[in-house]
């Protein structure tokens, strides 16, 4: 690793009043600082003054780095979108290209704890790049500081007022607005404002919530679902076990939230941070889907109405079946036929739905039933079996309608309600295996309907698997 350069610095210390008394601690045990101040004068800047998103070309050139500037002259402006006083982010300034609409954002690795009180939220900052390192591991976010090895380490503290240099002016950031669904690799290190959310119902009783990150599952950080209120997608909400705010019950109701996309610690999928609670604004009702639920069934109804098991289907081609609707709402992945006699065997010809490598931003797929006829009989029983190839981040769900006006234009407008009861593989199975649905009962329905069996994923290459559907059978009496 190369020595860093030894930089000539110059710390004020302003005392007001009489009598004030100065302690060094190695520790700070409580967030309580007193803000220091600072000269109202711009700073002088030496150097090409450069844009931060200049940092994805270099990481693009040289493998994604480390990569360390040397006898460099760039400077590097961005504006601050972390905030540490509650303690969510510890020793880490995230910043952005612009206040609004950004194009790029980075972590910053700095050790120097309290930040806020000199680099604020909005605070306009300048970053020279001479001696400092820029990195990215395989799908985790960019990083900016001192290369160690192949990770960044932090800028040391005696370092950080040459390196970092504070402007005047904080600006006034917004957010980008964006759904669960519009998320992409992007908007990672830049601040978002995530609308029609809500925390998911399991964190809810009649008289509790659960805490931000106060619960005995809690380490290092709470991490908690949060679910939108137009689509089926889900996100991971992190806060740190260290946050003045961990023991806050969250909001049970809908909304939004103000904060910072992440990528875990892995890089496999995409977390959230917020800076303080005043950030969500989650005071809507819930939106929790429709349930349909009458339990499972004894035994299936005595007559077969539906007896799919896809045998007479073209292998590698979308399934098509008279009456069943097969769309592709989303992307350009249908449900196709499919035979595989390896380690992941199907039963015979099955139907199978991925976005796994499919170049796809969104993959949303449905395969639809003809009308279940619950109005004409007292009894209706739904089996069916489910496997997956790593399914990940990607779901899939089995839904009933009773206003679906049988058109393709019509199923993203219907309303679909989950069939509780049904049994879906978990990516936790192993590949090869299949697992029963279960006897569904679907006798209390209220109503003729259609079942759609729907597939979700984003054909992100680390996030999106398969799913695989087959030994469809609906009997009624």
């Amino acid at each position: 690793m190369k020595t860093m350069k030894i930089f000539n610095q110059k710390l004020f210390f302003l005392f007001l009043g009489f009598g004030m008394l100065v302690s060094v601690s190695s520790c700070v045990e409580d967030d309580d600082f007193d803000a220091p101040q600072f000269e109202q004068t711009p700073p002088s800047i030496e150097g090409n003054i450069v844009s931060l998103s200049v940092l994805e070309g270099v990481l693009a050139q040289n493998d994604n780095g480390p990569f360390t500037f040397e006898n460099s002259n760039d400077v590097v402006e961005a504006y601050v979108i972390s905030n540490d006083e509650s303690g969510n982010f510890f020793r880490e300034l995230i910043i952005q290209d612009k206040p609004e609409n950004p194009t790029y954002g980075i972590a910053v690795q700095v050790d120097l704890n309290p930040l806020f009180t000199k680099f604020d939220f909005g605070r306009k900052v300048y970053i020279k790049l001479d001696g400092l390192s820029v990195g990215q591991r395989e799908g985790n976010e960019p990083r900016l500081g001192i290369a160690d090895g192949i990770d960044i380490a932090r800028i040391p503290e005696s370092f950080v007022d040459d390196i970092i240099l504070r402007d005047t002016l904080v600006a006034n950031v917004i957010p980008a607005q964006r759904q669960l669904s519009d998320l992409t690799f992007s908007d990672v290190n830049t601040y978002v404002e995530l609308t029609d959310i809500q925390f998911s119902k399991i964190y809810f009783s009649e008289n509790s919530s659960a805490t931000y990150a106060s619960e005995t599952g809690d380490s290092f950080d709470g991490e908690r679902i949060l679910e939108s209120c137009l689509s089926s997608n889900e996100l991971i909400f992190s806060t740190s076990t260290f946050a003045d705010f961990k023991g806050i019950s969250l909001p049970p109701g809908s909304g939004s939230l103000k904060g910072v996309l992440t990528r875990d610690f892995f890089g496999e999928f995409f977390t959230f941070y917020i800076n303080s609670p005043e950030d969500v604004d989650m005071t809507g009702e819930r939106c929790d889907p429709l349930i349909f639920s009458c339990g499972l069934a004894d035994s299936p109804a005595a007559s077969e109405f539906i007896n799919v098991d896809f045998e007479d289907q073209n292998i590698n081609s979308p399934v098509s079946i008279p009456g069943w609707t097969n769309y592709i709402e989303a992307g350009s992945e249908a449900w196709e036929a499919f035979v595989d006699n390896g380690t992941n065997q199907s039963l015979g010809i099955s139907a199978r739905v991925g976005s796994f490598n499919s170049g796809d931003d969104s993959t949303i797929s449905w395969l639809i039933t003809p009308e279940i006829p619950v109005d004409a009989n007292s009894k209706i029983t739904l089996e069916f079996k489910t496997s997956n190839s790593f399914s990940d981040a990607s779901i899939m769900e089995v839904l009933y309608s009773v206003n679906w006006d049988g058109t393709e234009e019509g199923i993203s407008s219907a309303e679909w309600g989950v069939i509780d009861d049904a049994e879906i593989v978990a990516n936790s199975v192993r590949f090869e295996d299949w697992v029963s649905s279960g006897l569904v009962d679907m006798s209390c329905f209220e109503g003729s309907g259609h079942i759609a069996f729907r597939y979700t994923g984003s054909g992100a290459q680390s996030e999106d698997g398969t799913y695989e559907l087959d030994d469809i059978f609906i009997n009624v009496e």
